[in-house]
């Protein structure tokens, strides 16, 4: 019998303290209700607080960002689960390579049960490099596993799907040797809550991407360079 699982990646923008309409405690409430409103059987969040998964300082250090793991506990049932760094040393907290500007994790969390594993991550917002090597470690943590557990990778890749790390994870190019084999979930979805979402990072401004952006992806398809799988300027994926 085949189970529907709905899935979210959400970055939360961290607490930074500041006072105004971005602040964290202006934007709770909203985004509590975007999680209600979908309601998603798995919900992957960066720069949040809590649920499964360590924070980028490790066990004994609560207070910086994590990349958590939410599931509804009525349809998933947790089997095992770590987190592990992405950097040379990915068993060592807050541990960093590649010119990374701060340390960037990878949370996992494996349903036997729904016969599922879901990593989420957030990639350095700075070293193009820290990106491609991070991405190529979760690569090989999820071949490492049984080929008969589909994974979900989610996260916050810092970076459009035109990108080397996109490239190498949808399995157009490769780095160190190595090529990915992933889908991207918007790519291939049959139905989109807003096909209108040219961005996933907009600095606040919503849906309202601006007419230079969708110019852009216009022109693509008129000098058919459109690319159904890099379609979009999205920085936050569902792969599968």
């Amino acid at each position: 019998m085949s189970v529907s699982l709905t899935v979210m990646t959400f970055n939360l923008h961290r607490d930074c303290g500041e006072e105004g309409p971005h602040s964290w405690e202006t934007r709770r409430d909203m985004c509590l209700n975007i999680v209600a409103k979908y309601a998603p059987t798995i919900l992957c969040t960066q720069e949040g607080y809590g649920h499964f998964g360590l924070s980028r300082k490790g066990l004994n250090n609560c207070s910086d960002e994590h990349c958590s793991i939410f599931y509804n506990m009525e349809q998933v049932e947790q089997t095992d689960g770590g987190t592990f760094w992405l950097s040379e040393s990915p068993s060592i907290p807050a541990s960093t390579s590649w010119g990374a500007a701060v340390p960037c994790i990878a949370t996992w969390v494996i349903s036997l049960k729904n016969k599922k594993k879901v990593v989420n991550t957030h990639l350095d917002k700075k070293s193009p490099r820290a990106r491609r090597r991070g991405a190529l470690l979760t690569w090989q943590h999820i071949t490492s596993l049984p080929p008969s557990l589909p994974v979900l990778y989610c996260g916050g890749f810092n970076t459009q799907k035109e990108s080397s790390v996109g490239r190498f994870l949808l399995g157009r190019s490769r780095e160190h040797g190595v090529v990915g084999d992933m889908v991207d979930a918007w790519a291939s979805a049959r139905r989109r809550k807003s096909s209108k979402l040219v961005r996933t990072y907009h600095g606040f401004k919503g849906e309202d991407q601006g007419k230079i952006e969708k110019a852009k992806l216009l022109l693509k398809a008129l000098l058919l360079c459109w690319d159904r799988r890099i379609q979009d300027l999205h920085v936050d994926w569902v792969l599968f």
